[in-house]
């Protein structure tokens, strides 16, 4: 009797395990054959801390979600790194760091770079994320011409050996790809999925979209499927906002939880005012220059005059006086990008050689004639104190305060003498690598320095012909670059976990927490 009871609870056990192992097999062949992830979540993922809900206030006004077509910075700054995930990651002090891609291998000619992703990514919808995607994500990228294509102008070939090795061909070096595929031209998609992207977004990063307000709202919850570690939020609304003064109404009386982008003397205001709001800053990569108009029927097209100015005005002094100001600059690259090096010695306040240098010229100060200078209404306590400090080495300055549409309306028409700008409106450093500028600069030698630097085939290389082209756009005076701007940010003292660098282009929020 006892031998019939065994071979029963035998039978029954092997039953069991055969039907148990027959499960997992039917799961994972319709996982594989659903494309979904069949490989557990890390322990990372589970460490959610709470499904509380923050409104984070902005400014802007987003009407679509596309993040392929809309060049509006405000959807990039939300869904990068949130909603979308890039192969190629970057840091808040904006270092390159592994993203979807945990290492990458590049060529010594710097031709080919051979990416290895991570293990276990998945999309929000569970579908893995494997090579396939990224190969199809490349592919329309360049096809459909979205935001970003330029950045591989230089693709010669894209392949996938297996399901987690990508390798990228070009065929000439850019040692910007990295950086770029940090950006738009990076980003991942489901290559399973057909969505409308102006009101939905999938991806594979921390949050998933789950509304979406035209101008007004974008609403993300915690991605439970995520395959790194859980954000530490459940809920998390982005509200946007017209101007300063509504952002700085909604986070006064608790609409929003914490505010971004709003200028530094508010910021601080609001902080004097309430005792339970936290004010902190952080630096950004835009750069507040003074443009010279270096058009031939300009002063300025003449490289000791552009000196002059150099000399006349105090850069140390002006971001010293500006709660915008991170650091004082001396030249077109600022502290956070790649090339950056410290040129403030270059042309040392000097009204005294500012005043010599202007007899260099034949009428003196007369030479020069009465210089235009548009200011934004922003920037009005700085072109004050620059109109003072040219019109102290004896220059004439017809100081214009205008609106911001103005202000781009003459920068493109070249109707001023010098503008208070930033290099998000006029462009980059590499704009005085070419002769096409809004700034009309035009040198050969800075020409050849940036084409020396877009040849690196290694980072190193590309730093520090950075640096040397960088040296001689300041040396010959291009333009006058005041200071790097530092961003903001306010928040009720309970919140933590906010970024503080860069966030006037991106803006990660998955350690965003109460």
């Amino acid at each position: 009797m006892h031998r019939k009871h065994s071979s029963a609870l035998i039978s029954w056990l092997i039953f069991t395990a055969v039907l148990v192992a027959l499960s997992a097999i039917v799961w994972v062949g319709w996982s594989l054959a659903n494309h979904r992830s069949i490989i557990p979540q890390s322990p990372d993922s589970y460490s959610v801390q709470s499904d509380s809900a923050i409104t984070v206030g902005l400014k802007g006004s987003p009407q679509s979600l596309d993040i392929r077509s809309n060049g509006d910075q405000e959807i990039e700054r939300a869904l990068i790194g949130n909603v979308y995930e890039t192969l190629v990651s970057r840091s808040e002090d904006n270092t390159l760091e592994p993203g979807l891609a945990q290492r990458w291998e590049i060529s010594k000619d710097g031709l080919t770079y051979t990416f290895t992703l991570r293990e276990g990514t998945s999309f929000s919808n569970g579908d893995n994320l494997d090579a396939s995607d990224v190969i199809l994500s490349l592919q329309q990228l360049v096809k459909r011409q979205y935001i970003g294509a330029d950045a591989l102008k230089d693709l010669k070939s894209v392949s996938n050996p297996d399901a987690r090795t990508v390798v990228i061909t070009l065929s000439k070096p850019n040692p910007q790809l990295l950086r770029a595929l940090s950006g738009r031209a990076g980003i991942i998609y489901d290559a399973d999925v057909t969505l409308s992207y102006e009101s939905k977004a999938l991806g594979s990063g921390p949050f998933v979209v789950t509304g979406f307000e035209k101008g007004s709202t974008i609403s993300l919850e915690r991605n439970e499927r995520y395959w790194g570690t859980a954000a530490k939020t459940g809920h998390i609304t982005l509200r946007y906002y017209g101007d300063d003064k509504q952002l700085s109404k909604a986070l006064t009386d608790g609409t929003v939880n914490v505010a971004f982008g709003l200028p530094g003397a508010t910021a601080q205001s609001l902080g004097k005012a309430n005792p339970g709001l936290t004010v902190e800053s952080g630096t950004t990569t835009t750069n507040v220059m003074l443009a010279l108009n270096n058009s031939t029927d300009s002063i300025f097209s003449d490289q000791q005059a552009r000196q002059v100015i150099r000399h006349a005005v105090d850069n140390a002094s002006i971001a010293k006086s500006q709660p915008d100001a991170a650091k004082a600059l001396g030249g077109p690259i600022g502290p956070l990008s790649p090339g950056y090096e410290d040129l403030t010695g270059l042309f040392p306040f000097d009204q005294n050689k500012a005043v010599s240098m202007i007899y260099y010229f034949a009428g003196a100060a007369g030479y020069f004639g009465t210089l235009d200078f548009v200011v934004p209404q922003r920037y009005a306590a700085i072109g004050n104190t620059v109109t003072e400090q040219l019109q102290a080495v004896g220059l004439s300055v017809n100081m214009e305060t205008v609106d911001d549409a103005t202000a781009a309306k003459r920068l493109k028409s070249g109707d001023y003498t010098l503008m208070v700008t930033t290099d998000a409106i006029v462009g980059d450093a590499s704009v005085f690598g070419s002769s096409n500028n809004l700034l009309h600069y035009n040198s050969g030698e800075a020409q050849q320095a940036w084409k020396a630097a877009e040849a690196a085939t290694n980072d190193d290389d590309y730093r520090s012909r950075l640096a040397a082209y960088a040296k001689i756009v300041s040396q010959d005076a291009a333009s006058d670059w005041l200071y790097a701007e530092r961003a903001w940010v306010a928040a009720d003292s309970k919140i933590s976990g906010y970024p503080k660098n860069l966030t006037d282009e991106r803006l990660p929020l998955a350690n965003l927490q109460i």
